[in-house]
């Protein structure tokens, strides 16, 4: 069997799919002839990726936040293709600020979407691999659900969680015996994705983060796991460094992490608080990409010429 072969006729269910990792993942499993399923809020956006991705693909309008809908999601997927091979818990949102400058409204917000978002669609997908036998299930994680970044408090604690929902999952079904459902965690490192235009941000300052990735990497990992599932991935040079380090060396990393979003936040430009998309879908990033470093050089070149 090719690879190509693989994933023909497998069906995927992907949240956060309007953008960033989620839309990348959903491209390319379609050009691969899998059945993609596409979640997220912004109905017209996922609307047109299935238009684009033919006949095997099915546009869902579901908040993960909601538990109601995610059954919803998993009920019109199983409606039109007949089972659910693979779930992909992606849809995630970002808090920036000092913990006390962020509302508590939008602390519950974040953790609603990032844990208890992924907490649903983690026990609506194990019920059905469960009934039929098989399935894998993808939680995409974050660097910073193994190493805390401060002023990233509340979004790393739903990412910690996440990491250790996981973990917990993973040696649950194998000790359960069911030897072909997998449960899979990806780590990226800071990617440049629209996760930071759409980020909640009470820091005063433009959301960065230097050096970024590349969100091809993590839409490749994913696939790959796809094909071949494993506990966890670390994907990308930064990730991975960072995790060796932190277990060499945990209070230089810790150390180092603090100094780096510190500096990151007080080379940026100043701007209003918002609360970003935690609420209400936003018009803005609507693509794989972010345009993030190129928005950081145009903000540097514009301090430097002020000074």
């Amino acid at each position: 069997m090719s690879v190509k072969e693989q994933l023909q006729g497998v069906t995927v269910v992907i949240t956060g799919a309007s953008s960033g990792f989620g839309k990348g993942i959903a491209i390319k499993l379609a050009e691969e002839g899998a059945n993609v399923v596409l979640a997220a809020r912004r109905t017209e956006l996922i609307k047109a990726l299935a238009s684009s991705c033919g006949d095997q693909a099915l546009a869902v309008t579901a908040d993960v936040g909601k538990p109601e809908e995610v059954e919803r999601l998993a009920g019109e997927a199983i409606d039109k293709f007949g089972r659910i091979d693979v779930w992909i818990n992606n849809a995630g949102i970002g808090i920036l600020g000092s913990y006390t400058d962020v509302p508590l409204a939008d602390l519950t917000r974040v953790t609603e979407t990032n844990l208890l978002g992924t907490m649903y669609g983690s026990h609506i997908a194990l019920r059905h691999f469960k009934a039929k036998g098989a399935g894998t299930l993808i939680n995409i994680s974050s660097i910073s659900g193994k190493i805390a970044f401060p002023f990233y408090s509340a979004y790393s604690a739903t990412k910690f969680a996440v990491t250790g929902l996981t973990k917990g999952l993973h040696l649950e079904v194998k000790s359960e015996g069911y030897e072909h459902i997998h449960v899979c965690g990806v780590y990226p490192w800071a990617t440049d994705t629209p996760w930071f235009d759409h980020t909640g941000n009470y820091s005063g300052h433009t959301a960065r983060m230097q050096p970024l990735d590349r969100p091809e990497h993590v839409v490749d990992a994913v696939i790959d796991l796809i094909r071949n599932p494993q506990e966890e991935v670390e994907v990308g040079a930064y990730a991975k460094g960072t995790a060796v380090s932190s277990h060499l060396f945990p209070s230089f990393t810790d150390q180092m992490s603090g100094k780096l979003v510190l500096k990151m936040i007080h080379d940026a430009p100043e701007t209003a608080p918002t609360s970003g998309s935690l609420y209400e879908p936003m018009a803005i990033g609507t693509e794989v990409s972010g345009g993030v470093q190129a928005r950081i050089e145009a903000e540097d070149r514009r301090i430097s010429q002020q000074h």
